[in-house]
């Protein structure tokens, strides 16, 4: 019997390797302090074997969301691709502990290792990352199981899929497979450089899905203007659902002729990782649940509030009950 589904993810399939340094460290190895760098397997490996005392934690993107979504009692699977070694079982174990099926068993015999990202985190707290990204990158079509994307309420993409034409491939299955089923299907477009280099793909997919998560940054690039508004009115007009968030003001959400603006609570973040990821979270959950358009994006908010007051893209508090506390639920 076909096990279904609430939500589906697709995307990178990426361990965070975390080690606590000095700058002294990070200066003989020739690490650019508090930015993200993607880097060679050899450089990789390097790395890794000069962490000491490391924390592993299944990390990407819409992996994170799920984590999210899981918290939330929702029932997930996750599309990604691992190699069979130490770190690959690790992370299939590690989603499965959370909560979120791993549905693709770790790759026997891959000639590249699983994916992971060197986190130096200094004495100030600023984070380093150092991103090799193997064989998550390769995800394809084959990764994509009719059972799995033919039977969930919802699949949610991950933008940076579209670096790799395989990874390209794998998402028009997943999405096709999910809304020839009765499901609806989504994407959050992942950053403005992957925007620039997908904008003709991306801009085609606001009017095929039925929903796209942006920032701010992500819908002007899409549309090549400063103007946000302009930007979202010709996304509004072609799409389903756009969402837009903005570092620390207001959130714009908008469907048909339905828009909602929701306030933002402006707090410091302790650590800013995986606050979209977490937004996705609390938002999709309303979307799944038939929350209206102001609820979706209040727990969103909720949860990107949350996850940020903490280290860590993951939720460490119970989602539900703030929903509650909030009376949205």
């Amino acid at each position: 019997m076909t096990k279904s589904y609430e939500v589906v993810g697709i995307g990178n399939a990426v361990v965070d390797v975390l080690t606590q340094t000095e700058d002294a460290f990070l200066d003989k190895m020739g690490i650019q302090k508090g930015i993200m760098q993607l880097i060679e397997q050899e450089r990789g490996e390097l790395l890794y074997d000069a962490m000491e005392e490391r924390i592993q934690a299944p990390g990407g993107s819409v992996a994170n969301t799920l984590a999210g979504l899981g918290n939330l009692g929702l029932s997930t699977a996750f599309i990604g691709r691992v190699s069979d070694d130490e770190l690959g079982r690790f992370y299939a174990d590690a989603m499965q502990e959370d909560g979120t099926d791993f549905v693709n068993a770790p790759v026997a015999g891959g000639e590249l290792p699983t994916s992971r990202s060197m986190i130096f985190v200094s004495p100030d707290g600023e984070r380093s990352m150092n991103t090799y990204l193997g064989i998550s990158s390769e995800v394809g079509p084959d990764d994509v199981s009719d059972d799995v994307a033919g039977s969930t309420k919802l699949l949610f993409l991950e933008g940076y899929l579209y670096d790799k034409p395989k990874g390209k491939e794998a998402f028009e299955r997943a999405a096709k497979l999910c809304r020839d089923a009765g499901g609806v299907a989504g994407i959050a477009l992942s950053d403005p450089f992957c925007v620039d280099r997908h904008r003709a793909d991306f801009r085609r997919l606001v009017k095929e899905l039925d929903f796209v998560i942006g920032n701010e940054q992500e819908w002007t690039s899409l549309y090549e203007t400063d103007d946000l508004g302009a930007a979202l009115e010709q996304a509004a007009s072609e799409s389903g659902l756009i969402v837009c968030t903005r570092s620390g003001k207001d959130v714009v959400l908008v469907k048909g002729d339905e828009e909602a603006v929701v306030p933002v609570d402006f707090v410091t973040p302790v650590d800013a990782t995986g606050a979209g990821d977490q937004f996705a979270a609390g938002f999709l959950y309303g979307y799944v649940t038939g929350a209206d358009l102001a609820t979706c994006g209040k727990m969103g908010c909720v949860a990107a509030k949350e996850v940020i007051g903490h280290m860590g893209p993951r939720p460490e508090a119970d989602l539900k009950e703030l929903f509650k506390a909030e009376g949205l639920i």
